[in-house]
């Protein structure tokens, strides 16, 4: 079992035809994604990497079947590219582009809510989602782990990569990397709301950053909502106080949004927190095993 991304998925690629979407797309193909064609308007009725390329997301769906898409558009172009999705009702929308302004994020963010929320949006500025063994959607490496039980949703790419190599041996159901922009589509409780809901699932990561209270948030949420064991990791317990770091969202103000202050809520509803990603890997290991 998986999350939202399935060996059934079918995935067309909006800036397909481009240097990024042109590698990716690749990718995806190379670990056995079902990608099934593109969208370029400017490039309607030609082929690339074999692949259908159509003027529009609708007419992608309508000839494809597709029903999800990854957004490897410039920034600029962004907001019109998930809107077009959203508008053609598309299930999931992956959208990996980074540096894409807050403003245009939450007006693409509020329009699919004011459209009936028929559109899942993982991103801006993520790796994307993989479910190892039956698809990939982004730029998450799929030979770095295997399938297994194990789900993971993280704010950061690199540490996605890292936590996924070093649990290889257990594998993983799905991997939701959901970036780290201050505002975003998914969220860590959408995650962990549908990793308890996923009998595929035996036991969560989920990785946080300094900046914001979506941590906090999702500790309220597991206390509440969520009974399978849950480790995290909060990147930044070395930041010095009053830096912005890194992402856009990692901005601390006093001792709100503090490594410390994140770890002491989680681990205030039973979840473990490792101190390094190698020591989280490490307890959800011993996790895995005790099964």
């Amino acid at each position: 079992m998986a999350i939202w991304l399935t060996e059934n998925s079918k995935i067309i690629v909006q800036g397909m035809t481009g240097g990024e979407g042109t590698k990716h797309a690749k990718r995806m193909l190379a670990s056995g994604a079902k990608v099934v064609g593109g969208v370029n308007a400017r490039k309607a009725g030609t082929t690339h990497l074999d692949l259908p390329v159509f003027g529009s997301v609708a007419e992608a769906m309508a000839a494809t079947g597709a029903d999800v898409s990854v957004v490897f558009v410039p920034p600029a172009f962004t907001k019109d590219a998930v809107k077009e999705a959203v508008d053609a009702e598309i299930p999931l929308c992956v959208v990996i582009t980074e540096g894409v302004p807050i403003h245009d994020t939450t007006e693409f963010w509020a329009y699919a809510v004011e459209k009936g929320n028929k559109t899942r949006i993982i991103g801006p500025n993520c790796p994307g989602i993989a479910s190892p063994g039956a698809s990939n959607a982004g730029i998450i490496p799929a030979d770095i782990t295997t399938a297994g039980r194990i789900g993971l949703v993280s704010k950061s790419g690199t540490l996605t990569y890292q936590l996924m190599y070093e649990l290889r041996d257990f594998g993983f159901s799905t991997a939701v990397g959901i970036g780290g922009d201050p505002v975003i589509g998914t969220t860590h409780i959408d995650a962990l709301q549908a990793f308890q809901d996923d009998p595929g699932t035996d036991a969560i990561v989920m990785i946080g950053e300094i900046g914001g209270d979506a941590e906090e948030r999702a500790a309220a949420y597991i206390e509440q909502h969520v009974t399978k064991p849950v480790v995290a990791y909060v990147a930044g317990f070395t930041a010095p106080e009053g830096k912005t770091m890194g992402h856009a969202g990692a901005i601390v103000s006093g001792s709100a949004g503090t490594a410390q202050a994140k770890k002491e809520a989680l681990e205030k509803v039973g979840v473990r927190v490792g101190k390094t990603p190698s020591e989280t890997a490490r307890l959800m290991r011993e996790i895995m095993q005790a099964r």
